[in-house]
């Protein structure tokens, strides 16, 4: 039984010294990078966090800098990363850092943990990496590793089976050289121990693998409980007028709550019917253009623009009684438009060809 085998320990640090991944720009002892780097590895692919990492480290330096920035500006750094709570999150955590903690991480996991926004395997890594405390982490990558290795069939969308592995994630803890063995165990996952067609033969536990004795280490692991898709459909208002410095474009500043929550996004309808009734005296001529396919982590959501360009000649008088039958929101330059939080399909369309 490969639980609390040292070997395992000492064989995974060999090879993350000789085959791990050493680049990273979140790698080494700087608890604000390694904060970041791990919210934003949350349900994205390391490939599109290596984009916004560095611009986002530029933009907002240090726990004090992102603390003092403005939601938006946050949310306009985020934005196409997705999963906008995240940012919200660390937004109020780097403001509970400075007003309770002097701008300075606590040095345990325990003490983490306690933070906004910060989870059980987060803490963990930050202690580890930069504190060398000796603590698990337990994030997807590190789940499919072990229970791999250790044949861990139990049913994980069950509290009490992930809490069981919890203990024996924390059994195979090493005495020394902790940071290495937490990195050598995310390198595993997320390079040779992969949730499809794994590279067993690279691996350094492939001889205590139980998942590979049995040969089907892809079964690993087992979690029953499948999230039910939902569809949704809607219409967004691309409502457009011409300005002496260009282009302008009405925005509304979604709820603190729910989807792209406090995002800046073009006014949602039910429909494109809904739309057309509203804008049936408005000046100018409406388009509804190709569907948008988004997926998020619940639903498939279908978006069908609708644009419309008011004449360059609209009396004041006319352009405010149409604003007033708008949703609550402002008019942007382009420009300003995509220095904002949006959500991905509007930058998108906003996004000059």
């Amino acid at each position: 039984m490969p639980e609390g085998d040292p070997g395992l320990a000492t064989r995974l640090i060999a090879w993350q010294r000789a085959h791990g991944r050493h680049a990273l720009p979140w790698q080494g002892r700087d608890p604000y990078r390694v904060w970041l780097s791990e919210v934003m590895l949350q349900q994205t692919q390391v490939s599109t966090v290596l984009t916004y990492f560095e611009p986002f480290v530029a933009r907002f330096p240090d726990i004090a800098r992102l603390a003092a920035a403005p939601l938006d500006d946050v949310l306009a750094a985020w934005s196409g990363l997705g999963y906008y709570r995240r940012a919200r999150n660390l937004h109020h955590c780097a403001q509970v850092l400075v007003a309770e903690h002097a701008g300075r991480f606590p040095r345990s996991a325990a003490e983490l943990v306690r933070l906004p926004g910060i989870g059980r395997s987060t803490a963990a890594a930050i202690a580890a990496f930069c504190f060398g405390e000796r603590v698990a982490i337990l994030d997807g990558n590190v789940k499919r590793v072990l229970t791999r290795v250790l044949g861990q069939a139990n049913d994980l969308s069950i509290a009490a089976h992930e809490r069981a592995l919890w203990v024996q994630a924390e059994a195979l803890l090493p005495l020394h050289d902790i940071a290495r063995y937490t990195q050598g165990l995310m390198d595993l996952g997320a390079t040779v121990c992969t949730p499809r067609k794994p590279a067993c033969l690279l691996c350094p536990w492939q001889a205590d693998c139980i998942a590979l004795a049995e040969g089907r280490p892809e079964h690993y692991p087992v979690k029953t409980r499948k999230l039910t898709r939902g569809r949704r459909a809607h219409a967004l208002l691309w409502l457009v007028r011409h300005e002496t410095g260009g282009e302008q474009v009405w925005l509304v500043q979604r709820p603190a709550t729910g989807v792209w929550a406090g995002l800046w996004s073009l006014p949602e309808f039910e429909a494109v019917d809904a739309l057309r009734a509203l804008a049936v005296d408005w000046p100018g001529q409406g388009q509804a253009l190709p569907t948008l396919a988004h997926a998020l982590t619940h639903f498939d959501w279908a978006l069908t623009p609708w644009r419309l360009v008011l004449p360059a000649a609209l009396a004041p008088a006319q352009l405010a009684r149409l604003e007033a039958s708008l949703p609550e929101g402002r008019w942007f330059s382009v420009d300003t438009a995509l220095k904002l939080g949006l959500p991905a399909p509007v930058r998108k369309l906003l996004q000059p060809a």
